[in-house]
């Protein structure tokens, strides 16, 4: 006990430490549903994922996923393109990430729960050099 109170600051930094090594898993179950480009892959392939892009029609012409569905987040809560089956997975998708992330909180609210966005978005399939296709406006 003496250990204890003579180096409680040695005790503060082992508990600190502890807690910042766990807060990923923290957040990451909380709701934070994102997967990596790889991840997105596998979804899309074993899975049969529908890719859901939610950028602006003209981001979404000028670069997307081949074969995905653009919905912008702005019309998310009432759109009509989402797959009826609520069970298959979805994979979202915008040109950074940041609007994929909120999205899949609507499609949670949807009813889809096995929806994703995917970490860095567009930029990062791009990255991987993934297959990208353009719209005519």
């Amino acid at each position: 006990m003496n250990f204890l109170l003579d180096n409680w600051h040695l005790v503060l930094a082992a508990l600190t430490s502890g807690g910042l090594l766990l807060w990923p898993l923290v957040t990451r179950s909380g709701g934070a549903h994102r997967v990596s480009v790889a991840e997105a892959v596998m979804l899309i392939n074993r899975e049969r994922a529908v890719v859901i892009d939610v950028s602006e029609p003209a981001e979404f012409a000028a670069g997307h996923a081949i074969n995905a569905r653009n919905i912008p987040l702005a019309g998310l809560e009432t759109a009509k393109g989402l797959p009826t089956n609520k069970t298959l997975p979805l994979v979202v998708m915008c040109p950074s990430g940041a609007r994929a992330s909120r999205a899949v909180a609507t499609l949670h609210k949807r009813g889809h729960e096995k929806a994703t966005s995917v970490i860095g978005g567009l930029a990062a399939w791009r990255e991987a050099q993934l297959p990208i296709e353009k719209s005519a406006t």
